[in-house]
């Protein structure tokens, strides 16, 4: 399921409680080769995306969310 993603077979998770929170590009972030104006940092589908948003909302909106800076 994951391999259309570029990902490896092995497990993943997203964790829905926490929100990475760094400086924008952060140090694991690179220019896309040729133009340091652009980050390649990837692409989610849809559905995917509609699910982890939804989750963080229901997770804050519980109050059980948190910050983590890195």
């Amino acid at each position: 399921m994951k391999h259309h993603l570029g990902l490896d077979a092995a497990p993943s998770w997203i964790i829905v409680e926490e929100l990475n929170e760094f400086a924008w590009p952060g140090f694991d972030l690179r220019s896309i080769p040729g133009d340091d104006r652009r980050i390649a940092f990837g692409f989610l589908p849809p559905r995917l995306f509609r699910d982890v948003v939804a989750g963080i909302a229901a997770v804050w909106k519980r109050g059980r969310g948190h910050r983590v800076p890195r």
